[in-house]
Parts: C-alpha cells; structure tokens; sequence
C-alpha cells in the first residue's frame, strides 16, 4: 500500500534542512509520495526509515535498462499516465525481430540494414535499438552469432529455455531481455534467468493471469520482470497496455509496475504492423519488436517517439549564435530567427537545399517558435539587438541588413531603433518561401 505525504513525513528527520532541494521536510515528503523524487536526495533519513520508506520511494514500474557493449535501452521509471501530467522519461526501444531459420545471409542483411540506419531529425540521430532472434525450429546458436558478427545492439531472446541456454553461453551482455515466461514454463525460464542474470518477460492472456505469473516469478528470485500482454490486435493491446499502466501508476500495484513488451510482428500485414507499433509507443509500450524494418516506415515511429518522449516543458533547442549556410560571404544577408530547433533547421535546410549562401542569426528565445517567442516577450527588438552585438555579426558582413520572420513584422521598426544604421527587411511567413524571397527581394 502506497503511504500518503503525512505518513512519510513522519518517518524523515524533520529537520527542513533543506539539502534535499526542498524548502521543509513536509514538501520532500509530498514529491516522495507523489513519486516525483527519490529518497536518496535526505542525507539525514536513518536506516530503520529507510527500510520502511523503500516500498514508496520505489518508483511505480520498475526501472529495466538493457545493455550491451556500450549501447542502452531505457525502460520503465515512468510516473505519469499522459504527458500533460509530467514527461515521459523510457523511450521505447524498437527492435526487429529475425528467425533462427532463417538462412545467415538473410539475418545478416536484416540486421545489417537496422544497425546501419541513422536519420537526422532537427540535431538528434535516431536510430533503432536492438534485435530480437526467436527460435523456430533452426539454429538458434547460429542465429544469435549472426546477429553478432554484425553488431552490439541489445538483445531479446525468443524461445524455450532449453533452445535458448546454449546461445546464452555465447553471450557476453549486460542485461538481456527472454521471452517469454508462461504457465507453463515460468519455473525453467525464471531459472535461466537467474543464471545470466536477464530480465525476463512474462506472457498472459488476461490480467489476473499477468498478476499471478508475475508473484511467482518474483517470488523465484526475478526482479527484472518485463510484461508481455498476448492480445495482438489494436483494442486488445491498447486496453491490456493502459490497463497494466493505470493500476501501476493509480494504484501502486506492483504485480503490473513493470515495463510493457509489445509484439508488432505478429499482425497480419506490414501495414497493420507499423500501426500497430505507432499505437504501443503512444501507448506505454517500453519495448516493441517489429518483423519489417524499412526506412520509409521507421522514420516516422522514430519521429513519433522523439515527440512523445520529449519534455514539452524544455523544447528542443539548438545553441543561439551565427551560423553560416553554404560558406557565405560579407555580401550575403543575414536572416534572423529564434533557438527552436525545428524552426532552425526549416529555415536551414531550405537555404541549403536551393544553393543559397546566407547568415543565420538564432537568437536565444529558450526554445520557443517564433510566433510563441514573440508573445512570451522571447524575442523582441532588446533581444535580437542584444544577440547582433554578442555574436559579432557586424564584424561577418558589409552591409547592415537584417530580415525578420514575416510573423514578427512588427518588431521592425523597434530593431532599427535598437541598432542605428541597421536596414531591417521583413521576410516571408514560411520556411519554404525563404529561398524566393532571397532571389526576387534580396538582390
């Protein structure tokens, strides 16, 4: 049972010493309850409180990263059920799953294809995470050594445990994720994890069933328990996912305070599979294991995921300074915008795309769009003045001419009143009007 703010403020030392960021003991022991901190943050808590305080401090699923060789899959560790609320922390990690018969070449070249794929998207490098071999009546040992000839990714293992314990010799992993624990096999499987040890995703088809699998196979010594829900379709998995997240979250139910795995791979089509992927990162999947790895469908589930696991209190921002676009010179105009990154990169990848040379002065505006920056009070004459003097960018041209957005043509007047003998232009309203704009007006 999760104890209440007053509960926990009984058991901390009462100080208000304020070392743990907090003004007194009883506003700590509201963010604890609240599971928006951890205990470790009081210095002063005695051990005996601690014991007593380990099952609220406990965050409500648990925290699983699997790694290998450098490379890291966060999962669990949420706290929130919408990102509204507060962030998402656990990116879903995506793998693709290949067959242990299915011949080496073709392992290789699936896996090829996943460990290869980078995609920039506004400064971040997205990428798959890991791969998952199941066995199927091949050579899992084969299969597995395949895989890593090509790379380190982490990895999930599919099978029984009698196939899957001799590719587990050959292994050297941090954590690794078996699949799947059931009620027909969660003994041996519990065992084989222990001996790695690896996290290890139990299998059910209802929720009780999820539940009484996971006691026991905690209760066998497995901390590290992963959630497979066996529903395959869209309403089945969406109800399975938020059920197991709301009673983890709402009601500190530890049976179900676990990450999800998600099986995209087995629906019928490979259009049905990306749906439903898209569907389980939206919807509290940690881990996703898709059958169909191809560009033009694993750019936009990562897109979708670097949206929904990003802070929407700390927009993606890029550094303010003055950047130069297809090596310009003194002659070249100077175009003004704010630090968020997707304005950023609009305004730069239209510029270089049509061969243009031009300055990009990116003002600090803390992350905002222009349009949100301008009404915030973000950016303003004061501020891009401030920002042509810091960066030098009088010194870079020998012309003063600056262009504003189109959505801030009110600001003109006052920035050439903030920086005598500036010649200010007011640009078009969107990105991709900019290169015709610097050829019929800017000439």
């Amino acid at each position: 049972m999760a104890l209440s703010g007053i509960q926990i403020y009984k058991l901390l030392p009462q100080t208000n010493c304020k070392e743990c960021g907090f003004p007194t003991c009883l506003a700590f022991a509201m963010k604890l309850a609240a599971k928006q901190v951890e205990l470790s943050l009081c210095p002063t808590v005695s051990e005996e409180a601690k014991a007593q305080l380990s099952e609220a401090a406990a965050p409500p699923v648990r925290p699983i990263t699997l790694k290998s060789n450098g490379y890291e899959v966060l999962s669990g560790n949420e706290v929130a059920l919408f990102r509204h609320e507060k962030r998402f922390f656990s990116p879903t990690g995506l793998f693709l799953r290949v067959y242990d018969d299915d011949p080496v070449e073709e392992i290789k070249r699936k896996v090829t294809a996943v460990a290869n794929y980078t995609v920039d998207y506004v400064g971040i490098d997205l990428k798959w995470d890991g791969i998952a071999v199941q066995a199927r009546g091949g050579d899992f040992v084969a299969a597995v050594t395949a895989v890593r000839a090509i790379t380190h990714l982490p990895l999930i293992l599919i099978g029984e445990a009698e196939a899957l314990k001799p590719a587990l010799a050959t292994l050297d992993e941090g954590k690794l994720l078996l699949a799947f624990a059931a009620a027909n096999n969660w003994q041996a499987m519990a065992e084989l994890a222990k001996t790695r040890p690896a996290a290890l995703a139990v299998q059910a088809e209802t929720i009780d069933e999820m539940v009484e699998l996971t006691e026991k196979v905690k209760a066998a010594g497995v901390d590290d328990i992963v959630i497979c829900p066996a529903q395959r379709g869209l309403h089945g998995t969406l109800i399975a996912n938020s059920t197991a997240r709301r009673m983890a979250l709402k009601q500190t139910f530890r049976a179900l305070g676990y990450p999800i795995l998600n099986i995209a791979g087995d629906a019928p089509t490979p259009e049905m599979e990306t749906i439903l992927a898209a569907q389980a990162i939206g919807k509290y999947g940690s881990f996703i294991i898709l059958d169909h790895f191809a560009p033009e469908t694993a750019y936009p589930l990562l897109v979708l995921r670097q949206n929904i696991y990003t802070d929407p209190q700390k927009p993606i921002q890029v550094q303010p300074g003055l950047y130069e676009i297809n090596n310009p010179g003194p002659d070249d105009p100077v175009l003004v915008t704010t630090n968020f990154s997707i304005t950023y990169f609009s305004v730069k990848n239209e510029v270089e795309s049509a061969g243009l040379p031009a300055w990009l002065l990116v003002t600090e505006s803390e992350g905002m769009s222009v349009l949100t920056a301008w009404a915030a009070g973000k950016f303003d004459a004061e501020r891009i003045a401030k920002d042509v003097k810091r960066f030098n960018v009088a010194d870079k041209v020998s012309h003063k001419r600056l262009v504003l957005p189109g959505h801030t043509a009110v600001l003109s007047g006052e920035v050439e009143v903030e920086l005598p003998g500036w010649e200010v232009k007011v640009g078009p309203r969107e990105a991709v009007d900019v290169p015709k704009f610097m050829k019929q007006v800017l000439v």
